[in-house]
């Protein structure tokens, strides 16, 4: 593990800067045999963090860029080992040449997440910081990238961390009056701490309930389109994207099966699904689509039920209306507003409590359908890095929570404090999971087979 791994640290393709990471015991070794400094200075001697102009040269000699490097020495690195960084042109075909001479020159070639994972190993990031990383990198939304940059800067950690000492010291307390019994320790008596611990549940609850708008932020919003033929579904979707994605004809039942995109609507990523116009039909691949409908509003976080303003409702629009009433939220789109309006909206009003009238030909309405978005899923009150944001998270709040529960629930029965901080010491566990103090290794594996190769 502690070997010298070499990687292009930027994307494929082409661009203006190609960056390529060293780390390890011999990196500053290794990028001296590849890099010769402007004025004859060897890298051995560069000073942390300042960057010199040079030649990198091939196993021959021979220049293959002129760039720039920086080197940062142990423990002040991103990984907490000596690190060199090269800064070349971009040129897809001579990164993979300075990275062969790398390894010529003794590195090997990094796996994915391996910086990131040796950062965590050396306790530069632990393992909530270290998954806001690849947060950061897939982030699809400014909020999402805010929150990750806030989870990386440790706002979550604080909080949990100061949970876990909160219960340490309580567990030294107890362990140091029954192993020094002669020494002058004061007393311990566990109900003392009643209240501390219903502060840390406290803390902990209100942390888990982030949970949705972590969900939110990662995975998006999971949107259906409901609506009978030729209401303005698949217009709708175009003019969300921007782009022509669905097919639209005049024809009643062009769609025929589920279409998905993910667009971001105001600051809320959805992730939708255009479904067949809702009908009753005789033509069996038509029925399946509408099926295929059904379910997609039944699994939907939001539905956008869509109604034709130019024309009066029909049966089949009282089906939409009944699947989105299933949804945990729902917007009634009024479309065609371009069009001399017939429909009458009274029922719709009835049945939703949010409703916006659209133009998806003249864009009109698009800009309110985005505020009501917001309004249902923009949630400011949510300090930015302060969300628990996937499953392995979650699961071991969770855990800690019930815990720290169970030890509030003895200490009212009267239970003995040894019992007691059994269960004290299983949210403590739970607790190092969660930042990586306690974490077995195949978890680690796991968490860090997510990362690209150069992070």
């Amino acid at each position: 593990m502690w070997d010298t791994i070499a990687a292009i640290a930027t994307g494929e393709g082409l661009g203006a800067i190609g960056i390529i990471r060293v780390s390890g015991a011999d990196a500053l070794t290794v990028a001296e045999r590849v890099f010769v400094e402007g004025s004859g200075r060897r890298v051995g001697s560069f000073e942390n963090r300042k960057l010199y102009y040079g030649a990198l040269t091939d196993t021959s000699g021979g220049v293959l860029d002129h760039c720039l490097c920086t080197v940062s020495r142990a423990p002040h690195s991103y990984t907490g080992e000596d690190t060199a960084e090269f800064q070349c042109h971009g040129s897809p075909v001579l990164l993979r040449a300075a990275l062969d001479v790398l390894f010529h020159a003794g590195a090997r070639q990094a796996l994915a997440g391996e910086f990131t994972k040796r950062a965590f190993l050396n306790g530069k990031l632990d393992l909530v910081q270290a998954e806001a990383v690849i947060d950061l990198i897939h982030a699809e939304t400014a909020q999402a990238a805010k929150n990750a940059a806030g989870q990386l800067g440790g706002a979550v950690s604080g909080k949990t961390d100061a949970v876990y000492d909160g219960l340490a010291d309580i567990l030294a307390h107890f362990h140091a009056e029954l192993d020094y019994p002669d020494e002058d320790i004061e007393p311990f008596y566990l109900a003392e701490y009643r209240s501390a611990l219903a502060g840390h549940l406290a803390d902990l609850d209100a942390l888990l309930a982030t949970c949705r708008r972590g969900q939110i932020l990662t995975r998006g919003v999971l949107t259906a389109i409901l609506g009978c033929p030729n209401v303005g579904k698949s217009s709708l979707l175009n003019a969300l994207l921007g782009y022509e994605r669905a097919i639209v004809t005049d024809l009643p039942g062009t769609t025929r099966d589920t279409l998905e995109e993910r667009v971001l609507v105001g600051d809320t990523l959805l992730r939708l699904t255009d479904t067949a116009g809702m009908r009753e039909t005789a033509d069996t691949v038509e029925r399946i689509g509408v099926e295929r409908a059904v379910r997609a509003g039944g699994e939907a976080e939001l539905v956008l039920a869509v109604f034709d303003g130019a024309r009066a409702l029909e049966d089949a629009d009282l089906q939409v209306i009944e699947t989105a009433k299933g949804a945990p939220q729902a917007i009634a789109v009024i479309s065609k507003t371009d069009l001399p309006q017939v429909l009458d909206e009274t029922q719709i009003r009835a049945q939703f409590d949010h409703v916006v009238h659209l133009s998806a030909t003249t864009g009109a309405g698009l800009e309110a359908l985005e505020e009501m978005v917001s309004t249902l899923y923009a949630d400011a009150s949510i300090p930015a890095g302060q969300v628990l944001t996937n499953e392995r998270q979650i699961d071991a709040a969770r855990r800690a929570a019930a815990h720290l529960r169970e030890v509030l629930e003895a200490l009212d029965l009267g239970v003995t404090p040894d019992a007691v901080l059994t269960e004290l010491e299983g949210a403590m566990t739970a607790l190092g999971e969660l930042t990586g103090r306690t974490v077995r290794e195949d978890v680690v594996s796991r968490i860090f087979e997510r990362f690209c190769v150069g992070k």
